[in-house]
């Protein structure tokens, strides 16, 4: 079983590619560890009355979902409003994770 780190960055309302890492994320999940690690404007996704969090339904239970807590902040998401599967984590974790020894991070 291998180990992957997908990390969204981008708006899932405007990314040209509709919410692909997530997708990805699915796949890789029926056989793989999966984090998927939002920052930036894909924490958008992470808000439960968001449209895109549908996307990550599909993901809880099979994936690990993070978002960046700073991104989370400078956007005005609380805790509370997190979609289920949701947790909020550090760029200190973010780091960890892509150092960890055999782990393949997906940077979008």
């Amino acid at each position: 079983m291998g180990q992957y780190l997908l990390i969204e960055t981008h708006d899932p309302f405007t990314a040209a590619d509709g919410g692909g890492t997530f997708g990805l994320g699915r796949r890789l999940a029926e056989e793989h560890d999966v984090v998927i690690f939002m920052l930036q404007n894909a924490v958008l996704a992470t808000r439960k009355a968001s449209s895109a969090a549908a996307a990550l339904t599909p993901l809880r239970g099979r994936a690990t979902l993070l978002a960046d807590e700073f991104s989370l902040r400078e956007r005005g998401i609380r805790d509370d409003e997190l979609a289920e599967g949701v947790r909020r984590a550090s760029i200190d974790e973010l780091v960890d994770l892509v150092v960890r020894d055999g782990r393949k991070a997906i940077w979008h």
